[in-house]
């Protein structure tokens, strides 16, 4: 499994309770991100099982804790925080979660905050909610997924956001390189490399 860096275990700080320790990608080639370890002789999964009880799924995401998941209460549609992410200016991240999504339900980002710490700069605080997934029809020529790719030294990151649902005998990409999807032609920064997608339901290929 490909890592975009490689990290010893000593050299990552203990994760603090119900912290991500591992972040997997399973959108194309697999890839882990480790962004701490667990206390004690406990070990933070590495596993693509998502039933190893260890696991959140976020997406094409699975994020690994070192608690068993079981012992989450179920969040609230659009009021509980599932999880916080944090960015730190140094570039460290930690994600701790709170509490899990219900079924088929998606994680959104409810709400940001911009921190200052006093010696390394500016940080940023993101608050995820959990909705229902979409169940509305796509209209005619209306993209059905939005795809955003961030191109990163060793690996492409890939957010994709569902819009809504293809009408029966019709399929919505579910990967940026298939046919029926488009640049939208917009790219971000110099140095962040980020371009976004657009996918457009289709007739499946026999």
């Amino acid at each position: 499994m490909e890592s975009p860096t490689v990290t010893s275990e000593e050299d990552l700080p203990v994760c603090s309770l119900w912290s991500v320790c591992n972040k997997l990608d399973t959108y194309s080639t697999p890839w882990i991100e480790r962004q701490c370890r667990c206390s004690g002789t406990k070990s933070c999964s590495t596993s693509l099982d998502a039933n190893d009880g260890h696991t959140l799924g976020d997406k094409s995401r699975q994020l690994k804790l070192c608690e068993p998941i079981n012992k989450l209460p179920v969040c609230r549609y659009f009021r509980d925080i599932t999880w916080t992410l944090t960015t730190n200016a140094d570039n460290t991240t930690t994600q701790t979660v709170n509490c899990v999504c219900p079924k088929n339900s998606v994680a959104y980002i409810f709400k940001h905050q911009i921190f200052k710490s006093s010696k390394m700069g500016i940080g940023y605080k993101y608050l995820f909610a959990c909705s229902p997934e979409t169940r509305l029809r796509c209209e005619r020529k209306e993209p059905c997924r939005l795809f955003t790719v961030r191109k990163r030294p060793d690996v492409e990151e890939v957010n994709t956001n569902t819009l809504c649902q293809c009408a029966e005998g019709y399929v919505c990409p579910t990967h940026h390189k298939q046919a029926n999807v488009i640049t939208a032609g917009t790219v971000y920064g110099v140095t962040d490399h980020i371009r976004t997608y657009s996918g457009y339901c289709s007739k499946p290929v026999k």
